[in-house]
């Protein structure tokens, strides 16, 4: 059993869409077409994945590195049933239901999550810090809500901006916690030429 955090590298955005200008839509968005799912088969694994496109740990993507984009964060929706865009008359949004973890208990974890937030970031020390501050934090409610899993902190497909930032904070996360099951993968950048 795996269970991938991510944004929309997960999700798999604008993969059926040639044009790459064009703005977000779930039309052109495939999950199937995407590495989680496509891990998943081809390790024949169950999965279960928590990703939203333009989502990240502290900021969502931003065009404009002043400004944050706070409310598009991955954590806030990790304990919940899931999150919908959709206004629900008379009933209760995804978000707002708490998710059992008893009811999938993944052997693997991957987080792969800092893309957008490098949008906001841009390599400035007080926002890395605050990055690498909400990644630790974020990846201690991952392990208390699986504490047999082993977890992988992927980063770089999109850009390499903060895979130093999760380097950093996984070496201290390790001398302080002792917990040697949450590994780093730094990925290649991907070619767009293929």
């Amino acid at each position: 059993k795996i269970e991938f955090i991510g944004d929309s590298i997960t999700c798999g955005y604008g993969v059926d869409d040639e044009d790459k200008d064009h703005h977000f839509s779930t039309l052109t968005e495939d999950v199937t077409k995407a590495y989680a799912y496509k891990t998943a088969q081809a390790l024949d694994a169950d999965y279960s994945m928590v990703s939203i496109s333009g989502y990240g740990i502290i900021s969502g993507y931003t065009s404009d590195p002043s400004k944050k984009v706070s409310e598009q964060t991955i954590p806030q929706y990790y304990t919940k049933l899931g999150f919908s865009y959709n206004k629900f008359a008379n009933t209760t949004a995804p978000q707002d239901i708490e998710w059992d973890f008893s009811k999938f208990t993944p052997d693997v974890v991957v987080i792969n999550l800092g893309t957008n937030d490098d949008s906001y970031t841009k390599g400035d020390s007080a926002k890395m810090q605050e990055y690498i501050d909400g990644y630790r934090a974020f990846l201690e409610t991952v392990r208390e809500k699986n504490p047999d899993a082993e977890i992988f902190c992927t980063l770089g497909l999109m850009g390499q901006g903060l895979c130093s930032a999760v380097e950093e904070m996984l070496y201290y996360y390790q001398q302080d916690t002792g917990d040697e099951k949450v590994h780093f993968v730094k990925l290649d950048v991907q070619d767009a030429s293929l």
